[in-house]
C-alpha cells in the first residue's frame, strides 16, 4: 500500500486501529517528497529527522494505549509564514533567511496537540505577496499537474505539496485569495475560514485586517477534519472571536441541496474570462441545480467592479505597517558593517525585499501619506464598508454564492511575472470575500482538455463554513475526490 496517497481521515483511523504505523506513513510521505522535489520545489525547509522521531513517539503512545487525537500520526506541511518553534520560518525572503522562531504558532500548537507529524515549510510568495509562488526569495514552484505552470499563490507550495501527494493536510494563508486560487491551479480543496474563526498567532502578518489561516486538503472531509482542531477561540489573538467550537462533520452528512439557493453574480455573467473557467461554472451550477438547488441571479457590483483596486490600496497599506519591524535589528538578517543606523536601515531592506514587496511597502506608504490618506486610503476603507452591505444583502436571498475562484486556469512559469496589473486581476473573484471577512471554499470540478484542474469557489455568510462544507461534500459525490498529481509536462 502506498500510504502517502490515504486521506488525513484514513491516515488517523489507521494508526489508531494499528493496521500501519505512524512512522510508516511518515516515511512513505518523506520518500515521495524526496521523489517529486527535484522537479516541483514545494518546500524551502523539510524536518524529516523530527518528522520520523515525532512519529516514533506517536506509534509508542499508542502501544501503550493511549489516545493520539483526532489527527494521529497524520503528516501536516505549513506554509513558511507560520512561527515553528526551532524550525526556520522564513517567509520566502531573504530578510528572514535564517530566522528561528522561538515559539509555535496556535495553529501549529493545536495540530501537534490533535497528533499531527509535522514534515517540513511549504514555498510561498513573499510575505505572502503574489498569486503564481514565482516571487520567493528562493525559487519558484512547479504546478504537479503541469511542470511549466504555476502552483497559484500565494500559498502555492502548500497546494502543490497536497496535489503531488507530500501530505494530506497542508495550511495555508488566505489575504486576497492565496488559499482559494491555488487550491483551483492545483485541483484540491481550500478553505478560507471566515475572519477571526482561527487563530492568526504567530502567523508573519502581511495585512492584519485580511488574513486568515485555513487547510488544504484533497477530500471536504479532511477540510472538516481539520477545521475541527483549529476553529478555537484564541486568547493570545484579539481577533479571534469566542464562537462556540462548530461539528463540522456533521455537515459532511448531506445527500443533496433541496431547500437551498444559491447564487450566481449577474456581473460575473458579463466579465470577459476564460472560457475554460466559465464551462466549469456552468457544469458546477447545473450539478447544484441536479442536486435540488435554486439558482438565483444577484448582483454585487461594487465588489466586482471597486474590490480589487480597494484592495490594492488597504492590503499594502496595512504591509507597510506592519513590514517596518524588518529593520535589521530586531529580527532576521543585518546589512554588514553599516556606518550609520540609517544606512543599517537602508541597506538591510534594500537587501532583504524582493520586487513585489518593496512594490507594495511603497505603495502603501504612499497612500498612507498626509495630504493622500483622505483620497485613497479613507475612500477605499467606504468602498470597503460598501462590499459588506451588499454581501449582507445578497445572503437575504441565498444561502450560498457560487463564484469562479480565478479567470483562468493556472497560466504558464513566467507568462505574468513581468505585469503586475494583470497578475493583481487574477485576484477579482477572491479579493471581495476577504474584504468582508466572508468564508470561501475552493474545489475541484474537473480538467481542461489539456488536463489543467479547473475549481469553482462557494462563498457563505459569517461562520458559514458547516454549509460550504455541505455543498462541498455534495459536489463530491457528483465530480469526485481530489486526485493525486505524479508530474509532467503537458
Amino acid at each position: 500500500m502506498e500510504l502517502f496517497r490515504l486521506s488525513a481521515t484514513e491516515v488517523a483511523f489507521g494508526v489508531r486501529d494499528g493496521r500501519f504505523s505512524a512512522e510508516d506513513v511518515v516515511r512513505s510521505c518523506l520518500s515521495r517528497i524526496e521523489s517529486k522535489e527535484p522537479e516541483i520545489h514545494a518546500m524551502l525547509t523539510v524536518t524529516a529527522e523530527a518528522a520520523i522521531a515525532r512519529a516514533r513517539e506517536l506509534d509508542g503512545r499508542r502501544s501503550a494505549g493511549e489516545d493520539l487525537g483526532p489527527l494521529g500520526g497524520v503528516p501536516v506541511i505549513l506554509k513558511d509564514n507560520m512561527c515553528t518553534a526551532g524550525v526556520k520560518t522564513t517567509c520566502a525572503s531573504r530578510i528572514l533567511e535564517e530566522w528561528v522562531p522561538p515559539y509555535d504558532a496556535t495553529v501549529v500548537r493545536l495540530l501537534l496537540k490533535a497528533g499531527a507529524v509535522l514534515l517540513g515549510k511549504a514555498n510561498m510568495d513573499e510575505f505572502a505577496m503574489g498569486g503564481s509562488t514565482e516571487n520567493s526569495a528562493f525559487g519558484v514552484t512547479s504546478n504537479p499537474w503541469a511542470l511549466d505552470r504555476v502552483p497559484g499563490g500565494s500559498s502555492g507550495g502548500s497546494a502543490a505539496a497536497v496535489a503531488a501527494g507530500y501530505a494530506p493536510i497542508a495550511l495555508g494563508s488566505d489575504t486576497g485569495g492565496s488559499i482559494r486560487q491555488p487550491a483551483s491551479f492545483c485541483g484540491v480543496y481550500g478553505l478560507k475560514p471566515t475572519y477571526g474563526r482561527t487563530s492568526r498567532y504567530g502567523l508573519v502578518a502581511f495585512a492584519s485586517s485580511l488574513d486568515q489561516i485555513g487547510p488544504f486538503a484533497r477530500t471536504a472531509e479532511d477540510v472538516a477534519l481539520v477545521m475541527e482542531v483549529l476553529g478555537v477561540h484564541d486568547p493570545m489573538d484579539s481577533t479571534s472571536q469566542p464562537v462556540p467550537p462548530d461539528d463540522f462533520s456533521q455537515a459532511l452528512s448531506a445527500r443533496d441541496l433541496k431547500g437551498k439557493r444559491i447564487g450566481y453574480l449577474k456581473e460575473v455573467a458579463e466579465y470577459d474570462y476564460d472560457d475554460r473557467m466559465k464551462n466549469a461554472l456552468s457544469k458546477a451550477m447545473k450539478a447544484c441545480e441536479e442536486a435540488g438547488a435554486e439558482m438565483v441571479e444577484i448582483s454585487l457590483g461594487t465588489a466586482i467592479d471597486h474590490g480589487l483596486a480597494s484592495y490594492y490600496i488597504l492590503a499594502p497599506a496595512e504591509a507597510s505597517s506592519n513590514l517596518a519591524r524588518f529593520d535589521g535589528v530586531r529580527y532576521g538578517s543585518s546589512s554588514k558593517d553599516p556606518e550609520s543606523l540609517m544606512e543599517l536601515y537602508l541597506k538591510t531592506r534594500k537587501d532583504g525585499f524582493g520586487d513585489e514587496v518593496k512594490r507594495r511597502i511603497l505603495t502603501g506608504t504612499y497612500v498612507l501619506s498626509a495630504g493622500f490618506y483622505d483620497a485613497y486610503y479613507l475612500k477605499a476603507q467606504k468602498v470597503r464598508k460598501v462590499i459588506k452591505q451588499e454581501f449582507a444583502k445578497a445572503f437575504e436571498k441565498v444561502d450560498s454564492i457560487i463564484l469562479p475562484p480565478s479567470p483562468t486556469p493556472a497560466f504558464k512559469v513566467g507568462e505574468l511575472i513581468d505585469d503586475p496589473i494583470a497578475m493583481y486581476m487574477a485576484d477579482v473573484f477572491t479579493i471581495p470575500v476577504n474584504m468582508a471577512g466572508l468564508p470561501g471554499i475552493s474545489i475541484n470540478v474537473g480538467f481542461s482538455e489539456e488536463g489543467l484542474p479547473l475549481g469553482v469557489q462557494f462563498i457563505a455568510p459569517r461562520w458559514g463554513e458547516k454549509e460550504l462544507l455541505s455543498t462541498a461534500a455534495v459536489m463530491e459525490s457528483r465530480f469526485g475526490g481530489a486526485k493525486i498529481a505524479d508530474g509532467g509536462d503537458l
